[in-house]
C-alpha cells in the first residue's frame, strides 16, 4: 500500500514524538550515547542487508524501521547538545544530491551509470578543495573485501582499469603462481600478502563482470551451510555423530546434498 506524502510524514512525525518520549521515561533509552549505540548501529546493518540479500520482504521492512530508529536517535542525541537535528541531516543530504546530480538538476550529461559513477567522482573531489585523494573517501573500518571493492571501484572511475574484462585473468594466474613459489619457499609474511593479492585479483574480476564479490560469497556461505548440515543431520539420523563420518562417507552425502538441499530449497 502506497501512502500520502502527508501520510508518511506523520508517520515520522509520529515515530520522533515516540522517540522524544522514550528519552525522557524509558531508563534504557535515556542512558544511551553515540558510543553505546554504535556497536548494535553496526548489527542493524548487516541484519537489513541480509534481510536484502534473502528478498525477504517483512524482515526488510522490519530492519529498515530498526535502521531508521538510529538515525533518528543520533540525530536525536546531537539536538540535546546543540549540534544539529534530523532536519538538518535532511537539508544537508538534499543539497548534496542536487549537487551531486548536475545530470538530473543541472545541465551536465550522462548517458549511463557509469559515467554518472565518474561525474560523482569528480565532484566529490571538487567538494574536498582538491585537498584528499580519490581513495580517502573509501572508510578505513569497511571489512577487508568490501573495501577493496570499492578502492577498485573507486580508482576505475579515474580511468585506472583494464581495458576489457578478459584481460584480469592473466593477473589472477599471475597471483595463483605467486602464491605457490611463496608457499615453496615457506615464507610466512610473503605467503600472506600473496594471498592478500590473489583475493583482491579475483575481487577485481567479480566487479569487472558486474558481480558484487560480497553477496556472491554470502550466497557461496549459504549453499556451503545449507549443504554441510544435511550432511550432519544424515549422521544423526543414522545414530552416529559427523566426527564418526569417513572423509568418504561425507563426500557421499555432500555430492547427495546437491540435490537434497536444491530440492528442498523449491519447495
Amino acid at each position: 500500500m502506497s501512502h500520502t506524502r502527508q501520510e508518511r510524514l506523520d508517520a515520522l512525525g509520529r515515530l520522533m514524538d515516540t522517540l522524544d518520549i522514550l528519552r525522557v521515561k524509558c531508563p534504557w533509552d535515556a542512558k544511551q550515547t553515540n558510543e553505546s549505540l554504535r556497536p548494535n548501529t553496526i548489527e542493524e546493518v548487516y541484519e537489513l542487508a541480509q534481510a536484502l540479500l534473502g528478498e525477504n520482504t517483512p524482515e526488510i521492512r522490519k530492519e529498515l524501521g530498526d535502521v531508521l530508529l538510529h538515525i533518528l536517535f543520533y540525530a536525536k542525541i546531537a539536538d540535546e547538545k546543540g549540534q544539529f537535528d534530523i532536519a538538518d541531516v535532511a537539508d544537508s543530504l538534499n543539497a548534496k544530491l542536487i549537487f551531486r546530480h548536475p545530470h538530473v538538476f543541472g545541465n551536465v550529461h550522462a548517458d549511463d551509470a557509469h559515467q554518472v559513477e565518474q561525474n560523482w567522482e569528480d565532484i566529490k573531489l571538487k567538494e574536498r578543495g582538491g585537498n584528499r585523494t580519490v581513495l580517502a573517501g573509501v572508510p578505513a573500518a569497511l571489512p577487508a573485501l568490501v573495501k577493496a571493492f570499492r578502492v577498485q571501484e573507486k580508482a576505475a572511475n579515474v580511468g585506472f582499469d583494464w581495458e576489457t574484462p578478459e584481460q584480469v585473468w592473466a593477473k589472477v594466474s599471475e597471483e595463483i603462481a605467486e602464491v605457490g613459489q611463496a608457499i615453496a619457499a615457506g615464507e610466512r609474511d610473503a605467503i600472506d600478502e600473496e594471498f592478500g593479492d590473489l583475493l583482491f585479483s579475483v575481487i577485481n574480476a567479480a566487479r569487472l563482470y558486474k558481480v558484487n564479490p560480497e553477496n556472491a560469497l554470502e550466497l557461496t556461505n549459504r549453499k556451503f551451510i545449507a549443504r554441510f548440515n544435511y550432511i550432519e543431520e544424515q549422521a544423526v539420523a543414522s545414530g552416529r555423530t559427523i566426527r564418526e563420518l569417513t572423509l568418504e562417507e561425507m563426500e557421499q552425502l555432500w555430492q547427495q546434498a546437491k540435490t537434497a538441499v536444491k530440492n528442498d530449497s523449491e519447495h
